[in-house]
């Protein structure tokens, strides 16, 4: 059966093949991100399903609310997906405390805001995954230069977990995934010329899989989706 799922980060990457295998199997996407062009180019992409853009910016309160009028007009969700994220590379020490806060307000504070403005177009059923990072998950290995975007995806992991608790009464699963070194734009411009063993397009099937039938084995789990990660 058709479902309606929503993608943030669609324009390019994870967030892009996400949608577009979600839309080859005829299920309904609302994309989001902020660049209109390439949303545009992802909905003309997709020959089956029907995948609707929505251009925003997840820190701007107007565009949640742009956001979840698109929602509306669908008559409910079936699953979320919050993949919209920023990396930010830097010596500690040369980090400036506006930069955590750049990067906690698009990783993690975006997830809160669009949550906190769909909960309730989400349907008994239905399933929240948060896309965060190996950088994210306790006990991994860790890299220099990446103390704010560490900060921001563990913070994913832990709000991930209570909102499972939360939102268990309502039936709906919120489940987290931490993602390793995946061959995307992101990834190139953190680690220059490193090259992944996973490629966007395998990570996007993974990840439109697991967002339909994930949450029939798994609730509040966070879960490491990695084979190998930058040296």
């Amino acid at each position: 059966m058709s479902k309606t799922i929503l993608v943030t980060g669609a324009s390019r990457g994870i967030g892009y093949e996400t949608a577009l295998k979600l839309a080859s199997e005829n299920h309904t996407v609302i994309a989001t991100a902020r660049s209109q062009d390439k949303l545009q180019e992802l909905s003309n992409t997709a020959e089956n399903g029907k995948i609707i853009p929505v251009t925003a910016d997840l820190t701007k309160p107007e565009d949640i609310a742009k956001i979840a009028a698109a929602v509306e007009s669908t008559k409910g969700l079936d699953g979320l997906i919050n993949n919209a994220g920023a990396v930010h590379r830097q010596a500690f020490m040369d980090t400036d405390i506006e930069v955590f806060k750049r990067l906690m307000d698009v990783n993690v504070y975006g997830i809160v805001r669009l949550t906190q403005a769909l909960k309730s177009h989400l349907r008994k059923g239905s399933h929240i995954l948060n896309i965060s990072s190996m950088s994210g998950y306790q006990g991994s290995l860790k890299f220099g230069g990446l103390s704010a975007y560490g900060a921001a995806k563990a913070a994913v992991v832990g709000l991930s977990e209570v909102l499972s608790a939360e939102f268990a009464e309502d039936n709906i699963a919120v489940n987290c995934l931490c993602i390793g070194a995946v061959q995307t734009e992101m990834l190139e411009n953190a680690f220059p010329g490193f090259e992944a063993p996973v490629s966007p397009q395998q990570m996007g099937s993974y990840i439109a899989n697991f967002i339909l039938t994930g949450h029939q084995f798994y609730n509040g789990k966070v879960l490491p989706v990695a084979l190998n990660d930058p040296g």
